[in-house]
């Protein structure tokens, strides 16, 4: 299956420009003495179209992780530029859930909005908006150590949403889940996503994870990271998690994307 460029999410096809604009990325770490000591990024240019889902696979070390750090400014790139058309700061959800162990389910979605100052009643609505959009009302009142780790993570992903940033970057949220957890959260996903219309890139590993969120699916080598291939993921939205796994395509492509991650070359 060829690379195809720039594929739009359809509520997102008449908006420009890009939410994202990456070009020519390079990003290198240095050691205490100021010398190079390894290229992380070389090269990198993409972008992604606003309500767009976007997946970045690719091997440990790639600079997956750098380039999604680069693109919510904890990190500054060597060269290169990175554009984000957007009235708000990104949002991102980090591989291990960051909930604060000593607030409640609901204090620690509102966090966000407590810092800036906003009023206990709009706190409490936002609040109680997300509780259901992410099924968790019943744990409004729970303290971290009694949720499961993919409950931890909804409220991870609940505090990401609560100040209506455009931009969500997602660094391997559900890596550390088991496969049943997994399916059902990348469910969820789907759901809040489709309901929320943001702009997401997602990093991950698994490429059976990327085909059934992505509109498109950006494969990197392995470091220094480069861009190997840009491909459109051709499954209609809404889409199961489960019946779509009886596509031939899924199949298709799931090996079309492990060719290109098995040659550093994408050839």
């Amino acid at each position: 299956m060829a690379a195809v460029g720039e594929a739009v999410h359809p509520s997102a096809a008449k908006a420009a420009p890009p939410a994202i604009e990456v070009s020519h990325l390079t990003k290198a770490f240095y050691d205490s003495e100021g010398d190079r000591v390894t290229v992380a990024v070389s090269d990198v240019s993409f972008s992604v179209a606003r309500g767009e889902f976007v997946c970045i696979v690719g091997p440990s070390g790639c600079g997956k992780t750098t380039v999604l750090r680069i693109l919510a400014d904890l990190e500054q790139q060597l060269g290169g530029t990175v554009k984000l058309n957007s009235a708000t700061p990104p949002a991102m959800v980090f591989q291990e859930a960051s909930v604060l162990p000593w607030l409640t389910v609901s204090e620690n979605i509102a966090f966000p909005l407590s810092l800036k100052g906003v009023s206990r009643a709009k706190q409490e609505a936002r609040v109680s908006e997300l509780l259901a959009l992410t099924g968790l009302t019943d744990f409004a009142k729970a303290r971290p150590h009694q949720l499961s780790g993919g409950m931890k993570q909804r409220v991870s992903v609940a505090r990401a949403l609560v100040d209506d940033r455009e931009i969500l970057l997602m660094d391997e949220p559900f890596g550390a889940l088991d496969e049943q957890t997994r399916l059902v959260l990348q469910q969820e996903l789907l759901r809040i996503w489709e309901t929320t219309g943001k702009t997401v890139v997602f990093i991950t590993h698994s490429v059976d994870e990327a085909l059934t969120l992505a509109d498109r699916v950006i494969v990197m080598s392995p470091r220094p990271g480069t861009l190997v291939a840009n491909l459109t993921v051709p499954f209609e939205r809404p889409r199961d998690v489960v019946e779509m796994r009886r596509d031939k395509r899924f199949w298709d492509m799931t090996y079309e994307v492990w060719r290109l991650l098995a040659s550093p070359a994408g050839a």
